[in-house]
Order: structure tokens, then sequence, then C-alpha cells
């Protein structure tokens, strides 16, 4: 499953072009799924490639848990977007 996971901050001021953050949640992110850091202007949006197995909703639940981690807890989950060839789908998901 390919899927698009936009972040955004919960607080505070954006950190303006800044990967570091993206970075970080990158490497929580299960070492078993292919991951790319798309944009970093505000939110993050990172594509997600995983088994077809897993679903939309599984995704989420583990994102969600791994932005409670206190290096990354000041963002949270905004869209998990299932893609079809590189494009979204019809269903978009708000946490």
């Amino acid at each position: 499953m390919l899927v698009e996971l936009t972040i955004r901050r919960t607080a505070g001021d954006p950190v303006p072009n800044s990967p570091v953050d993206g970075i970080r949640i990158l490497a929580l992110l299960p070492q078993r799924w292919r991951k790319d850091l798309r944009a970093v202007t505000g939110d993050i949006a990172i594509r997600v490639h995983t088994d077809e197995e897993t679903t939309d909703t599984q995704i989420r639940a583990e994102v969600t848990q791994i932005l409670t981690n206190p290096e990354v807890s000041d963002w949270e989950l905004v869209t998990c977007r299932t893609l079809t060839n590189g494009r979204s789908a019809t269903k978009e998901e708000k946490s």
C-alpha cells in the first residue's frame, strides 16, 4: 500500500524549510516501511510504502502512536491518503 502522510506542528511557530523534524519522524517509522520525505514547508509530507496487507487504519494508528514520542510530540497526523500510481485516491482521512 502506498500512502501519503501529512503531519503538522500542533503549536508554536513552524520551522521554515527545516527537514530536521521530518528526518526525526522518518527515523521513528517502522524499518519495514519504505518511506520518502516529500516536503517540509510548515507541514511534513511523507510517502510510505508498506506491504499490501497493511491497512491505512493500521498505518494511521502506528504513526499516531509514534507522534507521542517526546522528541516529536509537537506534531500531529493531519491526513493519511491512499495513493494509486503516485496520485491521491478519492479517500482522504483525518485523524
